[in-house]
């Protein structure tokens, strides 16, 4: 295994204490999560650049960037407390990867307007029929969108093709489902 899985979640740990970065559940099941992000990296194979948002603790980017070195991830977080804590892990562990602490609609403007990402992944932050349709400026064809989330049926959402939902170690209703996008001709 590699050490900075065990320096990520012994970081997380540390702040946890002083500051809420995760909750009880995750906090109890902390090695659970992280096996979690790690299958999922091993399902979605990350490369190129990468895009996490809601970012929160660092789960499942910061695992997920750590196996995965031919990505560039591009964490965004909104909480101070939390984007101050995930750019203290990406120094520590040394992870290609950079903290953009904004909003996701703000954070879109700031990026390269070439910036093409090729996965995006998100767990449970809002709807994503509300947010995915924001992203396609910034997608490369082909790129996938992956939610984790507690059902397999993956939203409709138009531009996207479904691509199926593979179930995660952690629990009965934990589910990856990922979206394909195509740019329209």
């Amino acid at each position: 295994m590699d050490p900075r899985l065990e320096q990520y979640k012994r970081e997380l740990l540390r702040w946890n204490e002083k500051v809420n970065l995760i909750g009880p559940e995750a906090t109890a099941n902390l090695d659970e999560h992280i096996a979690e992000a790690l299958a999922a990296a091993e399902i979605l194979r990350p490369e190129g650049e990468v895009l996490d948002f809601g970012s929160g603790g660092g789960l499942p980017a910061i695992p997920m960037a750590i196996v995965s070195p031919a990505a560039r991830f591009h964490l965004v977080e909104v909480d101070q407390k939390k984007w101050s804590f995930l750019k203290h892990v990406v120094r520590e562990c040394e992870l290609n990867a950079v903290v953009v602490g904004d909003r996701l609609q703000r954070a879109l403007t700031r990026f390269p307007p070439d910036l093409r990402f090729s996965l995006i992944t998100s767990r449970a932050v809002g709807r994503p029929d509300e947010w995915v349709p924001s992203l396609k400026a910034h997608l490369a064809d082909g790129a996938r969108i992956a939610l984790f989330q507690g059902s397999p049926e993956a939203p409709a959402i138009a531009g996207f093709d479904d691509s199926g939902a593979c179930r995660l170690p952690r629990g009965d209703a934990n589910y990856l489902v990922t979206l394909t996008f195509h740019v329209e001709q």
